[in-house]
């Protein structure tokens, strides 16, 4: 028999506004350079970026870790990198059983392409 459970998760409602002002409003304050620095340090390992992409676009928003650890790396390799990722605010986790599930943080991604294209 299995100790699994259904777990709902909770659902961002509204707008989600992005943690820095675009690039082009105006200069970056030094919180917010070093916000931004550490996420796209996160983002600049191929690995870690792949793992990012596989968790953002996994069905429902979140995975499993044994659903996206085949990256070419061994497992303890990719839990020092889903590590990195958590730590630089950009994934989430949860613990269910034996397994943790992974969720891209609501606004990084808005965040980070808001720093980028900022309004048109």
């Amino acid at each position: 028999m299995s100790n699994l459970s259904v777990v709902e998760l909770p659902v961002v409602e509204g707008e989600v506004v992005p943690c820095c002002p675009p690039v082009t409003s105006a200069a970056l304050s030094e919180a917010d350079s070093v916000r931004m620095a550490a996420m796209f340090k996160a983002l600049s390992d191929p690995v870690r970026l792949r793992l990012f992409s596989r968790v953002a676009s996994h069905e429902g928003g979140e995975a499993c870790v044994c659903d996206i650890q085949d990256v070419g790396v061994s497992q303890p390799t990719v839990s020092h990198h889903l590590k990195k990722l958590r730590e630089a605010g950009l994934l989430s986790s949860q613990r269910r059983g034996t397994w943790v599930y992974y969720r891209v943080e609501p606004s990084v991604l808005a965040a980070m392409a808001g720093l980028l294209v900022g309004s048109r």
